[in-house]
């Protein structure tokens, strides 16, 4: 089973919840949920998994579950993220 990992910048309480590619293979993730219980987080990885089409179960946050700096995996076949995709959800 072959697994990508992707750094992701987080930037909590925004308006919309975007992820957005940006230059040497980073994304920034805009979430609307605050930085409290889990919640942003538990965003990051529905939005990631909506954006790369797995499962959330296949989507996990390697390292800085406390920072707005993360590696975050994603499990499963070929999911190299594309940087002219961009994923909006109001």
């Amino acid at each position: 089973m072959e697994a990508t990992t992707i750094q992701v910048k987080v930037k909590p309480r925004a308006r919309l919840s975007l992820l957005t590619p940006v230059e040497g293979g980073a994304w920034i993730a805009e979430l609307k949920s605050p930085p409290v219980d889990g919640k942003a987080n538990e965003e990051l990885v529905s939005l990631i998994a909506r954006h790369f089409g797995c499962r959330k179960s296949a989507v996990f946050i390697k390292s800085g579950a406390s920072s707005r700096l993360k590696l975050v995996r994603i499990e499963g076949g070929d999911r190299r993220p594309s940087s002219d995709r961009h994923l909006h959800r109001s």
